[in-house]
């Protein structure tokens, strides 16, 4: 590990002495002593890939944290990264643990107020930003945050006229580490020996769905057998690639991108800019891929977009084969046997639908996929399984370093997230909610014994706060929704809200869906339309609209709409346990709910609580008859300003089969 002695093993004599490698430092300098030349990471900046082995990464991190040491950093510190995926951020995640320290990774596009929250809460004293808006937003906070000394920023377009007194260019310390002498190379290679499995690996803040993000404190044991663990059940290995597109403060991208990285030794390949993502994942063709379900939604999305605007020979073909991959895609991509005529026509469909749609979205390569995050509909789950793409389900969560349950290959199903993953314990308490015990399990919340206290309970189990049954037979998992969600509607029938939401996302023409009902005679919903698919259906009808606004506000918008929640409504009616969660009345949002204005999470999960409290009086009106309401609400636009739109939004009913439509009131 250039000119840095670390105490480790080349893999297979770790295993043998049953002594692996127990922190990342010490991960990087195994690979760079095992597999010097093997690619490590991979960046397209200005439309070329530029690559790094594993000798140069051990190299640059090493560079910078003795830059690092230099400037004052002590071990226990908290360092803040904030930025877009880039190869050279998560070699200073590394080079900060180097060190001793804590890196924690911020959402680089929280506003100022929730950057400022983080880094008050943990203390930083030294910061990464990606680039000069990062550093803006760190300058901002001034002093609201008086622990914070050092910025260092990466790209330096723009920072030319900035005070640099705290502010530092993050090749300039490199060299600065370089010059450093034989005593400081001494004290980080004693830092990176003296580092063991219970020394604090990375701490990581929750989405905040309920309230203030908590910081998730997670030891190099928790992250270092989870990451094993899991490239053991799925055979991943140094051949593999992924593309790190996800922020890199959510707990998926950090296992991903760096735990499962180093562990396995396979590249890490960042795209050149969120525009560029499509083009940079087909280029690029990982082997091994991780998105939650709103991705897959939104790539089925375009394909449906595209279809639309193909000729009719092309839309004939694409769902002929698309019905026969419906019926025996899965079977096929199970092992399953199936009829020589339906192997042939199969082929034929790999020849002109599949393999053409699998090479347009950049899966063509994919050998492992995996969805998590929230639920996804089955009907876009098996999709994507049935063009042929392993992609399977999984379920964890910040606490347990991701994995809780995983799917083996050929137990694959949509109705489940599959088993617990090696080295877990699940139980199912009296009230429904699932519990875990795991080696990734969280050390703390940082600053909140009491949360701990209430999340970690006694024998080391860990509640996740939802709802869900173990299978009797198979152990497989099935998540209902969030315990809190989960309710019943005023007759006493059950209401999961969250299994009727992923239902109505899997219509391209529908982004979001908040139902609400627990409690309630009946199920209503606010709706958000796809502006991308709605708007790409209006051009092609020769509606003409301005806004998201008054296409949302479209009759044959509604019309559309309302077509599509009678169809779920008749699925859902075909459930006893589940016919209480047809909706009967709706009305479409005039604007999209957007993370900035606190109505999602950074990882674009629904802020239910928020979304009752800002909407009230639209959910009031749902409920009480009117055929119509007025709705002003405040947005933040993108440079910050706060600003109010308003509308009159009309409310439908939805017919139901069988009974009368409208709002059923109670005798």
């Amino acid at each position: 590990m250039s000119e840095i002695q670390v105490e480790t093993r080349t893999e297979s004599d770790a295993s043998r002495a049953g002594n692996a490698p127990d922190s990342i430092p010490k991960l990087l300098a195994r690979n760079a002593a095992s597999r010097p030349s093997a690619p490590a990471y991979r960046e397209k900046e200005f439309g070329i890939w530029q690559s790094w082995n594993w000798a140069e990464v051990a190299e640059e991190v090493n560079a910078l944290a003795l830059g690092l040491l230099d400037l004052g950093l002590v071990a226990g510190d908290h360092v803040a990264i904030i930025g877009r995926n880039r190869p050279r951020l998560y070699m200073a995640m590394v080079a900060v643990q180097s060190v001793g320290a804590v890196p924690v990774p911020v959402y680089q596009d929280a506003v100022a107020d929730e950057m400022t929250y983080v880094l008050s809460h943990c203390s930083a004293r030294f910061a990464f930003a990606g680039d000069q808006e990062q550093v803006d937003k760190v300058l901002e906070a001034g002093d609201s945050l008086p622990s914070l000394e050092q910025v260092v920023f990466l790209d330096p377009r723009g920072m030319r006229k900035y005070d640099r007194t705290r502010l530092h260019d993050y090749r300039e310390l490199q060299d600065r580490g370089r010059a450093n002498g034989e005593a400081a190379r001494a004290e980080l290679e004693d830092r990176i020996n003296g580092q063991g499995e219970s020394d604090t690996c990375v701490m990581l803040y929750t989405s905040g769905t309920t309230g203030r993000p908590k910081g998730v404190v997670l030891s190099n044991r928790n992250i270092i057998e989870s990451s094993r663990n899991a490239c053991e059940f799925d055979g991943v290995g140094a051949g593999d690639s992924v593309l790190a597109y996800l922020p890199m403060a959510w707990v998926g991208d950090f296992i991903f991108s760096v735990g499962q990285a180093y562990w396995s030794g396979f590249c890490v390949a960042c795209p050149e800019s969120e525009s560029t993502l499509n083009q940079d994942l087909r280029e690029i063709g990982p082997s091994y891929y991780f998105a939650p379900p709103r991705i897959f939604e939104q790539m089925l999305t375009s394909v449906m977009i595209r279809m639309e605007d193909a000729g009719r020979f092309k839309r004939r073909m694409f769902r002929h084969f698309m019905d026969l991959a419906r019926r025996v895609g899965a079977d096929r991509l199970d092992g399953k046997p199936l009829s020589g005529i339906d192997r042939f026509r199969y082929r034929l469909g790999e020849l002109f639908v599949y393999g053409p749609l699998k090479n347009t979205l950049g899966l063509s390569r994919i050998r492992i996929g995996y969805t998590a995050g929230e639920a996804i509909g089955p009907e876009i789950f098996t999709f994507y399984r049935s063009l042929g793409i392993n992609l399977k389900q999984l379920y964890g969560q910040t606490e347990a370093s991701v994995f809780i349950t995983q799917q083996p290959d050929r137990e694959v199903r949509a109705d489940t997230v599959g088993v617990p993953s090696p080295g877990v314990e699940i139980k199912i308490d009296d009230a429904g909610e699932v519990h875990y015990r795991s080696p990734g399990a969280f050390v703390e919340y940082f600053r909140n014994p009491e949360s701990t206290r209430e999340t970690k309970r006694e024998g080391g189990w860990v509640a996740t706060g939802d709802a869900g049954v173990l299978e009797a037979g198979t152990g497989h998992l099935k998540i209902i929704d969030r315990a809190k969600d989960v309710g019943k509607t005023a007759d006493g029938q059950l209401f999961a809200p969250k299994y009727v939401e992923n239902k109505l996302k899997f219509f391209p023409n529908i982004l979001e869906v908040v139902v609400f009902g627990a409690g309630r005679d009946v199920c209503t919903a606010l709706i958000n339309i796809d502006l991308t698919a709605v708007g790409n259906w209006a051009e092609r009808n020769n509606i003409p609209y301005a806004s998201y606004q008054e296409l949302a506000a479209h009759p044959e918008v509604y019309g559309m709409v309302e077509r599509h929640i009678e169809e779920v409504n008749e699925s859902l009616g075909r459930d006893p346990s589940l016919a209480g969660c047809r909706i009967h009345r709706f009305l479409i949002l005039h604007k999209e709910l957007d993370a900035d204005d606190g109505e999602l999470t950074r990882t674009r999960k629904v802020r239910r609580r928020i979304i009752e409290e800002k909407y009230g009086p639209l959910i009031t009106a749902l409920y009480d008859g009117s055929r119509e309401v007025f709705a002003e609400t405040e947005v933040t636009y993108e440079d910050g300003r706060k600003g109010t739109i308003s509308a009159i939004l009309e409310i439908r009913d939805v017919r139901l089969a069988g009974e009368d439509s409208g709002l059923r009131r109670a005798a």
